[in-house]
């Protein structure tokens, strides 16, 4: 939903319910664009973090805490000399705009009581904080804006405050219907943009929200719609408006198929029908959760992306590779007529006519007449000598074709393995494993580079409880699955694997047990989800007893065989599947 006027909203209500009548125990700013407030309030410390970061401006409560310069930046000292003690009277939200105001009374050094405001403007790259006086004349800001930045508002000390107001739009909250009608549905546009380009704070996502709930397709032109559509669309904007006016609010993620967080929501989102939601106890759980998702898996693609580059180019390679010698499989399947093309002229030759170009013969294996060319200027003897050289030579390159090609399909399943495991990849000492497999094989250089070498923590596999309390293992990457397989399990314990695609082993181990079905369900669930098969909407997943499973000798980790399972068809998703913590 991005940082829209209706997370905004959601954000005010819930510092109305936990903050207002606290007072600020503490004011850090760790970064230059980030301030932390730590409030006392029904015997209760709160840590809201505010950021008016040009590229993920934020505000919501969060447990951690972060280490603050030994020098204070001018703007924080400004705060504490004025409001370090100060108690928080009220949060406010100026309409449905992306602006929240923290209205603050304190004492000054006379020992009067008097009241400043601290706004926080969620505004993408112009994401403010600004300290206000009792007349909103601007005191200082932890970002200031000169008209050489913005023609539209200065932002400097001594400069009254305003909310800039670059575009026409009107409130949602306070909005009629026939200024809806006059303005939304006039508009030549698309349904869901007519909705967000005309009304303050709403995303993008919200307007296709609306959309949804009052089952209209948000693609559809904003001036063509029937009066019946209109009609539904109203009324489904005023509910929606009106949850938001009441603070009846949703917190949530949408997380894809394969556990990547989508969108998140102040309200419940039901566009996203195929996805998996997961509802929480307030917007700041969310906003933390969510980003904090998001940078873990965008700064693991990042690190990962040197060792992608390495796979993907490997893998190119070898799929070239794989093509050719196909192509050139076909062309030895010549080899057969060959053959038989020098046996007729062995039985049939005899009395062929010095000079001829071909002659037609029976042949014994299809019975049928064929014709077979031949070179004028040999015996028939030599044509016949001729074409078992080329059925002997074409015999010798199928031997060594298929060698190699049994080579290559090794090679390439070994690289998807290797594909797999960096999608799954969660922390940096995963990727080194994968490194260390990536340089074993050759397809990174090994560099000596003397000295001793930095110790690392060793990567471990993934560690889930079933349902009924059996340990599941998930090997991450191809060394851990074959350390689960081969040194962990035992022999009655159970192996699980998705069919004929790169991913984990799963162990479930069982003693002597007999798994219930939930179990081996949860355990399928699993080796589905961590397998190249993760977004598919079902995968078939082999399971046998570990004793079962085979290493081939000289085969690459990670490699079995086995030849009696049991199969089952799942959907990838490890929803509501424990944890453990280790």
């Amino acid at each position: 939903m991005a940082f829209d006027g209706i997370t905004i909203a959601n954000i005010v209500k819930e510092l109305n319910d936990t903050i207002v009548g606290g007072k600020i125990n503490k004011i850090a700013q760790p970064e230059a664009d980030e301030l932390i407030l730590t409030i006392k309030n029904n015997r209760t410390q709160y840590r809201l973090l505010i950021s008016a970061s040009a590229s993920l401006p934020l505000i919501y409560f969060t447990e951690k805490n972060k280490v603050s310069p030994l020098t204070a930046p001018n703007f924080c000292m400004l705060l504490r000399k004025h409001v370090g003690s100060g108690k928080i009277t009220a949060v406010t939200q100026p309409g449905l705009e992306r602006v929240i105001e923290i209205k603050i009374e304190h004492l000054n050094e006379l020992g009067d009581l008097c009241f400043k405001t601290l706004v926080v403007e969620i505004m993408g790259k112009h994401s403010n904080i600004i300290f206000l006086n009792e007349e909103r004349m601007i005191l200082d800001s932890i970002k200031h804006v000169s008209l050489n930045m913005s023609s539209v508002r200065e932002v400097l000390p001594g400069r009254d405050y305003f909310i800039p107001q670059t575009q026409d739009k009107k409130d949602p909250l306070t909005i009629t219907e026939e200024e809806f009608y006059q303005t939304v549905y006039r508009k030549p546009s698309n349904l869901a943009k007519a909705i967000y380009t005309s009304l303050t704070g709403l995303s993008p996502v919200a307007a296709e929200e609306i959309c949804t709930r009052a089952q209209v397709h948000g693609s559809d032109p904003a001036d063509g719609l029937g009066t019946k559509e209109k009609e539904q669309l109203f009324l489904a904007f005023i509910r929606f408006m009106e949850d938001v006016r009441t603070g009846r609010f949703t917190p949530n993620i949408v997380y894809s198929a394969s556990g990547e967080p989508v969108e998140f929501g102040a309200v419940a989102l039901t566009q996203y029908t195929d996805y998996t939601v997961k509802q929480y106890d307030s917007i700041s759980q969310v906003l933390e959760q969510y980003y904090a998702q998001k940078n873990i898996i965008t700064r693991m693609r990042q690190k990962s992306a040197d060792l992608r580059k390495i796979v993907q180019t490997a893998l190119d390679r070898n799929w070239k590779k794989f093509d050719l010698q196909t192509k050139q499989m076909q062309d030895t399947k010549k080899m057969d007529k060959y053959k038989v093309y020098g046996e007729l002229i062995n039985t049939y030759g005899y009395n062929l006519e010095e000079g001829c170009r071909s002659f037609k013969a029976l042949n014994y294996y299809t019975n049928e007449e064929i014709s077979i060319p031949l070179d004028p200027t040999m015996t028939p003897q030599e044509n016949s000598k001729k074409y078992f050289d080329r059925y002997n030579k074409l015999k010798r390159t199928a031997q060594a074709l298929k060698e190699q090609l049994e080579d290559t399909e090794s090679e390439i399943r070994h690289l998807e393995s290797i594909q797999a495991a960096l999608d799954i990849a969660q922390q940096e000492n995963d990727l080194s494993q994968i490194k260390e497999e990536l340089t074993e094989y050759g397809y990174i250089k090994k560099h000596y580079t003397g000295g001793k070498k930095k110790m690392q923590a060793r990567s471990k596999p993934l560690h889930y409880i079933s349902s009924d309390g059996y340990h599941m293992y998930v090997g991450k990457n191809n060394y851990q699955n074959e350390e689960l397989t081969f040194k962990f399990a035992t022999g009655n314990d159970w192996w699980f694997h998705a069919k004929k695609m790169a991913g984990s082993h799963v162990i479930v181990k069982s003693g002597s047990d007999d798994l219930p079905d939930r179990t081996f369900e949860e355990a399928g669930r699993l080796a589905g989800y961590y397998s190249s098969g993760r977004t598919a909407p079902k995968v078939e997943i082999d399971y046998i007893q570990k004793k079962h499973v085979k290493k081939p000798n000289g085969s690459k980790p990670g490699f079995v065989v086995y030849y009696t399972n049991y199969s089952l068809i799942i959907e990838p998703d490890i929803t509501g599947i424990k944890q453990a913590d280790d």
